[in-house]
C-alpha cells in the first residue's frame, strides 16, 4: 500500500474528538481536514452568549493558510468547554471548481489520446 502524504500545514485539523462530540457540525460531511481556503466563515457561540465571527476570506487576505489555520484551531482548543454551536460556511462553488479542474487533468494524463 502507498505510503499517504501528511495533509498540509494550510489545512484546518479537525480532532477525532472534536468530530465525535459534534458529528450534527459534520452531517453529511466525510472529511476530517480540509484546505482553509474553502471556508468563507467560522461562527462561534459560546454558553455565555457571546458570538464569534471569523470571515475567513479576510483573515487570508492579512496572512497566510497556515497562521489562520493554527489561529482558529487555537479558538476552538481554547473555547471548547464552552462552545455551543459552530457554523462553518464553505465556499462550495470553489471547492467544486477546483475538484473538477484536477480531476479533468488527472483524467487527461490517465486517458490521454
Amino acid at each position: 500500500m502507498p505510503r499517504k502524504n501528511p495533509p498540509s500545514k494550510n489545512w484546518l485539523h479537525l480532532t477525532k474528538k472534536f468530530v465525535k462530540e459534534w458529528p450534527e457540525v459534520l452531517e453529511g460531511l466525510n472529511f476530517q481536514n480540509l484546505p482553509i481556503k474553502y471556508l468563507n466563515f467560522i461562527n462561534i457561540t459560546l454558553k455565555n452568549g457571546i458570538s464569534m465571527t471569523y470571515d475567513i476570506q479576510q483573515e487570508l487576505k492579512k496572512d497566510t493558510q497556515r497562521i489562520v489555520a493554527k489561529r482558529m484551531m487555537r479558538t476552538i482548543e481554547s473555547h471548547y468547554t464552552n462552545i455551543v454551536t459552530v457554523d462553518l460556511k464553505f465556499d462550495v462553488e470553489r471547492l467544486k471548481k477546483d475538484i473538477t479542474q484536477k480531476t479533468d487533468t488527472m483524467l487527461g494524463k490517465i486517458f490521454k489520446k
